[in-house]
């Protein structure tokens, strides 16, 4: 039966996970004249894992220059854009136990599960603090079968903005395109958004008004559910006020949308939408979970008939199915690319300011001890990161020394992330960033 009451709620501490603390009023797109460069981050998260044999060129085995390498056939894709690419292989997440999925632990370097809370705010939420702030500084989608996403158009298992604090992922680009663009599209949508924000107006006035007769420990958690609706409400209004500026980047809706042939449809369209809200400026961070953090995802659209489970037992390394998978990651990366690289920003374009992190939330693959965590970044980061290379690391270092390094690369002063000194001990062979991939 459905029950209301938890769709609500769903949609409450989606939204206030996603958006608080509240946004400002300062909180807008960034001003032509700052002086501050708008940089953004990317993070792909691939579900199954990642075999270091689909992104190394045959016969590396040390670090080097990718100039007279040619890329293996399931990232081949990159080749054009190989000058801006970093394959690092030797990182490790054995602390996070991923198993099937470390969960929240992929991007919060610590121990993860299936049905366990966030035990602190993941990598990409803490940068969207740090980055120059924008209308909504952080936005997740999801990507999966077409089943699950229909069922289930948020879930929360990847990014998180604090200890038991889950970031919603959206699935359903009907839903995610309303919130973005309703304000300025005409028709059906612009009729849905209308009501739609007429009934979270009138759930937020309820809302407030209810909670105070709710026993005082309760009181508390209402209203976070209440914040989450007073957060929606206000970033609608705020995107209100740079609506001709939108109209701009607004992708175009088609058959995709309302009528999909396979998953990949909704795939694509969300892709869209996620370059569009980086490109227009709405936000300076979008994760994208492929999978959706879990053990499932559907690529029919691709011609791949199995899904789920069954495929993280595949070897993945000269295998048709997992060659098509990347394949279509890599052509979204290089989707992503082009898009930025044809906005003009500063003296360079908005990819100059870019990075964009592939990986997987399963290490190297599935019912792995994560001893190996291959990532690739594409970009620099405003000149940041070293490009069209490849780094082996020993493996003594984890993942957190990454993060550690994105936060650097940011701006601000970090030694370790989500890592006390006697988890170092264990896990972290050094402190700080990693020299490696530093420019």
């Amino acid at each position: 039966m459905f029950n209301r009451r938890k769709m609500l709620q769903g949609m409450a501490a989606g939204a206030g996970a996603a958006f608080s603390p509240s946004l400002l009023p300062g909180r807008l797109l960034a001003s032509p004249t700052s002086h501050v460069t708008p940089k953004r981050i990317v993070f792909f998260m691939q579900n199954q894992g990642f075999d270091p044999k689909t992104c190394i060129p045959d016969g590396m085995t040390s670090s080097g220059s990718l100039a007279s390498a040619k890329l293996p056939e399931p990232i081949r894709a990159l080749e054009p854009y190989k000058e801006r690419l970093h394959i690092i292989n030797g990182l490790h997440g054995m602390h996070t136990s991923p198993s099937h999925s470390a969960f929240f632990g992929a991007l919060g370097g610590y121990r993860g599960g299936d049905g366990v809370p966030p035990s602190a705010a993941t990598i990409d939420y803490e940068l969207s603090k740090v980055l120059p702030q924008t209308l909504l500084p952080h936005l997740c989608i999801g990507m999966d079968s077409m089943e699950n996403m229909t069922a289930k158009p948020t879930i929360a298992t990847l990014s998180a903005s604090g200890a038991g604090q889950p970031i919603f992922m959206h699935s359903n680009p009907n839903h995610l395109y309303q919130m973005l663009y309703g304000g300025i599209s005409k028709g059906d949508i612009r009729l849905q958004h209308e009501a739609r924000s007429n009934v979270l107006n009138q759930i937020e006035k309820l809302a407030a008004a209810n909670g105070r007769s709710l026993p005082t420990a309760d009181q508390q958690r209402y209203g976070q559910y209440v914040q989450g609706f007073k957060d929606v409400n206000g970033l609608r209004d705020r995107l209100g006020t740079v609506a001709d500026h939108l109209r701009t980047f607004a992708p175009p809706v088609d058959e995709r949308y309302s009528n999909p042939q396979f998953e990949t449809d909704w795939h694509d369209v969300l892709l869209d939408l996620g370059i569009s809200a980086l490109s227009s400026g709405i936000t300076n961070t979008l994760t994208i979970g492929s999978g959706r953090g879990e053990i499932f995802g559907a690529w029919k659209g691709l011609g791949v008939e199995q899904q789920g489970h069954n495929l993280g037992h595949m070897t993945q390394a000269d295998n048709p199915i997992w060659i098509k998978i990347r394949q279509y990651n890599s052509r979204m990366l290089v989707r992503i690319m082009e898009k930025l690289e044809s906005v003009p920003e500063g003296s360079g374009t908005m990819m100059d300011h870019t990075l964009i992190v592939y990986t997987s939330n399963n290490a190297d693959k599935q019912h792995t001890n994560g001893a190996n965590w291959p990532v690739m970044l594409l970009g620099n980061f405003d000149g940041t990161f070293k490009t069209g290379c490849f780094t082996q690391l020993d493996g003594k270092r984890p993942i957190n020394a990454l993060y550690t390094t994105l936060l650097r690369a940011a701006g601000q002063r970090c030694d370790r992330f989500n890592m006390n000194e006697q988890l170092a001990g264990k896990f972290d062979d050094g402190v700080g960033p990693l020299k490696e991939v530093l420019a």
